[in-house]
């Protein structure tokens, strides 16, 4: 995998992925676009989305709604490390299964998402669900 980051002026940022998509990134706190940190925090929130909305297809749930929400906490000084992320999951279908939406929520912030992974050392992870039904 490859990524490249361009300068383009003051601190706006583009970055451009292997796949061929690009994306704008803002040093000066999310101004003009997502911050790099920012776009860390929205890469944990996707990573982990894709597993869970994968493990409930897998477990034959009738899903048609997921929406992670992520707060973090920041450190004062810098470097301005996450210290702590929460994910709230709010899962949507049709006569889901609690305990399975549990496990893979679970199962994913412990086992299977890499950004997760990669940002857990360190620093705490909490996570929450909702099932709502659309009976």
């Amino acid at each position: 995998m490859r990524a490249s980051v361009k300068w383009c002026g003051n601190k706006t940022f583009l970055g451009q992925s292997n796949s061929g998509h690009s994306v704008v990134m803002d040093g000066d706190g999310g101004e003009k676009a997502p911050s790099p940190m920012e776009m860390v925090l929205m890469g944990a929130g996707g990573c982990s989305s894709v597993d869970v909305v994968a493990a409930l297809e897998s477990a034959n749930q009738a899903i048609s709604h997921c929406e992670a929400v992520l707060t973090a906490e920041r450190r004062e000084q810098a470097p301005r490390l996450f210290t702590g992320i929460h994910f709230h999951f709010v899962v949507t279908g049709s006569a889901l299964e609690d305990s399975l939406v549990a496990r893979a929520v679970k199962d994913s912030l412990e086992k299977y998402c890499s950004v997760c992974l990669m940002l857990g050392a360190g620093m705490e992870m909490t996570h929450s669900y909702e099932v709502r039904d659309i009976a």
